[in-house]
Formats: C-alpha cells, structure tokens, sequence
C-alpha cells in the first residue's frame, strides 16, 4: 500500500515555473515506477512524465518534453516535477500516481489527491 500527497501546485505567469512535489508513505514505494498525469476541466486524465524505480529511466508525453523534469529521491519517499516555459494549456489538475511502467506511461495503482496548477496568459 503506498498514500501519495501533492504539494506546490498554484498560480505562475505563462513563462514561469513551478516544482510539484509528491511525498509518499508505505515501504514500498521504491518498488514502484512513478508518474505525473494532469486532468483539465472537462478533459481527460492524461499521463505527462514517468520516472522508472531507481530513477534511471525517465519518459515524457510529446507535450511538455523538453519543458518538464521529472525526478525522484527514494531515501526521501519523493516525487518531484520540475516545470518550466509554463503555458496556458498546461492548466490542470496534477495528480502523482504509483504503477508499473507500460508503453503509454504508467499503471495507476496508486493515486495522489491532486494539486492545481494555473498559468495565466
């Protein structure tokens, strides 16, 4: 069992950046491969960036690749995605997620709460 909660989500200026973190409990959470999704208003839940369980491999939708990082400190139980060149439509709702990598992104096992992102034009 793994609980995953978000943080630093809010409001940044298109251009700018923001850190979203994702602190997760249960001693299995290094078994995991992790993964960010985002779910804009009246949009489907669609995967952004994963990371593999040692932090070695790492694999981003087409959409934010080149703009977002994401990484992660198993010592810590934490997520991270760095994300810069904010635009508009990266508006949404972030939710990190525990799973298994696949060829799309990764199993939702697990599911954070979610954290809100807003980049204003």
């Amino acid at each position: 069992q793994v609980q995953l909660v978000e943080s630093g989500g809010g409001l940044v200026q298109a251009g700018g950046s923001l850190r979203l973190s994702c602190a997760a409990s249960g001693h299995t959470f290094s078994s995991y491969a992790m993964g960010w999704f985002r779910q804009a208003p009246g949009k489907e839940r669609d995967f952004v960036a994963g990371i593999s369980w040692s932090g070695g491999s790492t694999w981003y939708s087409d959409s934010v690749k080149g703009r977002f990082t994401i990484s992660r400190d198993n010592a810590k139980n934490t997520v991270y995605l760095q994300m810069n060149s904010l635009k508009p439509e990266d508006t949404a709702v972030y939710y990190c997620a525990a799973g298994l990598p696949t060829s799309w992104g990764i199993t939702g096992n697990y599911w954070g709460q979610g954290t809100q992102v807003t980049v204003s034009s």
